[in-house]
């Protein structure tokens, strides 16, 4: 049990791990860089200066798709002017307000943002065509929808080659649904659960969360959305993006728990140093590190929040619904996580080392597991803030009379 759990074991209801908001980016190995994207147009004759018009009827087949789905749907795609207008996540929480949560299409939206391309060159003192990587803009398509399993997802859909897609699902709806189907009760704020009938169950659960189903999923939702990938036969490689996962610790009563969490964050703010920073996402601050390491502290609508990041990674604390002590990991790059592992040498000798973890979606359990033991160590180091108001607590008690009898007496030490 972790030290801080333990520490308040008769004042927590329940404790739950599980992966939050998660970001996966879909590529496609043929056409993915500029030397893939020249041999694939090589292998098939076309040349690299006629690379637009390869393209334009791709764009027009994923426009055609979006409409044809959106028709099919009752919908209408809604086509975002300015990006900053509005948040796409508050217009869908409207939707589903009337809509309801059953499975299907909740919303598509359009909006003309960058995304990666090709520009054909041709080098006159080598006397070699090939492909320069550069950034443009191109129409992009957002499918909202819910599914059985997940929950409310989106996939990302850009209308121009390399057509790199992208995938949302949030941890907390994938494992409400399986809590459901398991027949186990509970009751939520938000994206978090405030009570579980059966907590050793749902954490077992939030575990079994596997690479595989999340592979099968995902391909599924780029044939539907991403017609053009039949053209392309080695498919699409699905690696992380962006993950967040969460250990939420609840509390039975706020007046317990909000003294607790405000002397705890406060005592955060000063005392954590860059090097505790580290310890906790399970690196070493050395003279040789140059990213940026540091604390910020916030007070939001919802309550207060201090945040450690190092570098791509970082790992926060806030109260949610007046209850929970969520700790919760986040990561731009999972490869900033380091484990043991085989690494192929150049040689082709397979050598067992401390590596980067693989960007691959089936690097999924060692990333729980490395997310965890940072939360865990967070935690553990919060068992050691000292807390003004239990001082305060047992002062009183100290300090009250004792009664023996009828005879009241004051204790004195």
């Amino acid at each position: 049990m972790n030290p801080f759990v333990e520490q308040h074991q008769d004042e927590i209801g329940c404790v739950l791990s599980c992966f939050d908001r998660v970001v996966i980016t879909g590529t496609f190995p043929d056409i993915c860089h500029a030397r893939a994207m020249a041999g694939y147009l090589g292998a098939r004759s076309i040349r690299l200066f006629d690379y637009t018009q390869w393209a334009e009827p791709l764009r027009e087949e994923i426009r055609t798709n979006a409409e044809r789905v959106a028709a099919e749907a009752g919908l209408e795609i809604e086509f975002i002017r300015k990006i900053k207008a509005f948040r796409k996540e508050d217009r869908i929480h409207d939707i589903l307000a009337e809509r309801g949560e059953h499975p299907g299409l909740v919303h598509i939206f359009s909006a003309m943002e960058s995304c990666s391309s090709y520009r054909p060159w041709h080098d006159k003192a080598s006397g070699k065509t090939f492909f320069k990587p550069i950034t443009g803009k191109c129409l992009h398509y957002y499918f909202y929808f819910i599914d059985e399993q997940f929950g409310l997802c989106y996939v990302r859909v850009p209308t121009w080659a390399p057509f790199r897609l992208q995938v949302y699902f949030n941890g907390h709806g994938w494992l409400a649904r399986h809590l459901t189907r398991a027949g186990i009760a509970f009751d939520t704020a938000d994206n978090a659960f405030l009570s579980l009938t059966d907590p050793t169950e749902a954490q077992r659960l939030a575990d079994s969360l596997d690479a595989k189903t999340l592979h099968c999923h995902l391909d599924q939702w780029a044939q539907r959305f991403c017609p053009v990938l039949r053209q392309f036969r080695n498919g699409v490689h699905w690696s992380f993006m962006q993950v967040e996962y969460a250990t939420d610790v609840v509390f039975r009563k706020q007046p317990i728990f909000q003294p607790l969490y405000e002397a705890i964050v406060r005592t955060a703010v000063h005392v954590i140093k860059a090097e505790h920073v580290a310890t906790f996402l399970g690196h070493k601050l050395n003279a040789n590190y140059q990213g940026e390491v540091g604390n910020d502290f916030s007070t939001r609508i919802e309550g207060t929040r201090i945040r450690h990041h190092m570098g791509p990674a970082s790992i926060k604390l806030y109260d949610k619904a007046g209850l929970i002590a969520r700790v919760e990991c986040t990561v731009n790059d999972v490869s900033f996580f380091k484990h043991h592992r085989y690494v192929e040498q150049r040689n082709g000798e397979r050598v067992f080392k401390l590596a980067p973890l693989r960007k691959s979606i089936y690097s999924l359990g060692d990333l729980r597991r490395l997310m965890l033991a940072a939360n865990e160590r967070y935690l553990a180091f919060m068992a050691c803030l000292d807390n003004p108001d239990a001082a305060q607590k047992a002062l009183a008690k100290m300090a009250a009379p004792a009664k023996k009898s009828r005879t009241a007496y004051l204790r004195f030490f």
